[in-house]
């Protein structure tokens, strides 16, 4: 059996801290290519640079633009089996067509016409579902029907059986986010179809989960048990608005609430550890009050943000972009990020952070406001 070509180009350069180019390099780097062997001392600036270069790029996407398309899906394209869910995803114009926001996270606009349904599988990919407008869809998490409404953040763990019905007569879009890219390039992926139709057309107003787990502060004597990912289905967009407009409300008397001046946030956690929702995704809400302008920070891992409301000014390195309801962005690893509103602006983010904070990598900076 023949062995494969080598894929391997070994390249002599004239360069500081490069061996002089001579024939006896020439025909090591020719042994290198032959034996699949890289030398460092070629490479090391590209896998080692000073601070994190990620080929993502900073990149906006903007609803207006997005969900007439996704309308047209909705009449073009079918839900069932084969396309398995009308699911358009972000590709970052950074990472070669792929389709990944950034190399570690996933998202996607799906849409659901009326009376119809996405049939039931599970993955390995740990999910959540964010809902920027509309309602009249359940998803059916292991045979536990979730109401899906604006505003609502709905996470899923992996490898959880679900489906989703519209019991409306009126289609409905919302945003998908997975670690897919980040599964895909571990080789952990495992994926599973499950019935055509979902377990039950129940579609009550709480799901089982909400009634267990949805009590702020009493957690039930039945479930002690840390989970790695959390039991509660759906938190709420009351609950999620009250604790922002409070933060803002405490600040304004004086008290210290906000993560900075008009800038309230909140954390979506799993309330059997008070960790991270998911393994390897962070979510959280944040709001601007009018007339607010935050820090610049920058952060190794990258971020998806959603805006929810209002209007606002976002500097993501170079990029600046005006952005309103429903529009995306990213930022990737370690590029600066600044936020501005003269008249309030709601964003919903999710990043990789408890990927880089389980493998000690986390870092950030803080710097002044922005000019």
């Amino acid at each position: 059996m023949n062995p494969l070509p080598s894929p391997v180009r070994v390249t002599a350069k004239d360069a500081p801290g490069q061996p002089e180019r001579t024939p006896q390099l020439e025909a090591l780097y020719r042994g290198f290519e032959t034996e699949s062997l890289i030398p460092l001392w070629t490479e090391i600036g590209e896998l080692m640079p000073a601070e994190p270069v990620s080929k993502a790029l900073p990149h906006l996407w903007q609803w207006k633009n997005l969900l007439p398309m996704a309308e047209q899906a909705g009449h073009l394209v079918p839900v069932g089996r084969g396309g398995e869910r009308r699911a358009i995803a972000l590709a970052n114009p950074g990472l070669g067509g792929r389709p990944f926001a950034t190399p570690t996270l996933w998202a996607a606009i799906q849409y659901l016409n009326p009376r119809e349904d996405a049939p039931v599988h599970r993955h390995t990919q740990n999910a959540f579902r964010f809902v920027v407008e509309g309602e009249g869809v359940w998803t059916v998490v292991n045979g536990d029907p979730v109401a899906m409404r604006r505003g609502d953040f709905l996470p899923q763990a992996g490898w959880h059986w679900h489906g989703h019905h519209n019991r409306s007569d009126r289609p409905m879009a919302w945003i998908d986010g997975l670690d897919i890219p980040f599964q895909y390039f571990a080789d952990a992926t495992f994926f599973e179809y499950g019935a055509d139709d979902v377990d039950t057309r129940e579609a009550p107003d709480r799901s089982r989960a909400e009634r267990l787990w949805g009590h702020p502060g009493l957690r039930p004597l039945t479930h002690l048990a840390p989970t790695p990912a959390t039991p509660l289905l759906a938190y709420r967009w009351e609950f999620t608005d009250r604790a922002l407009a409070d933060q803002l409300a405490l600040e304004a008397e004086g008290y210290p609430a906000t993560v900075e001046p008009g800038h309230a946030a909140v954390r979506y956690t799993n309330p059997t550890t008070g960790g991270d929702v998911l393994p390897t995704v962070r979510t959280e809400f944040h709001r601007l009050a009018p007339g607010t302008q935050t820090a610049a920070l920058r952060e190794v891992g990258s971020s998806v943000f959603q805006v929810f409301d209002g209007t606002g000014e976002v500097t993501v390195g170079d990029r600046r972009w005006t952005v309103e309801r429903g529009d995306l962005f990213v930022v990737p690893s370690w590029v600066r990020l600044a936020l501005a509103s003269d008249s309030g602006l709601d964003l919903f983010r999710f990043t990789d952070a408890p990927i880089a904070e389980r493998l000690y990598l986390d870092r950030s900076h803080q710097e002044g406001p922005t000019e």
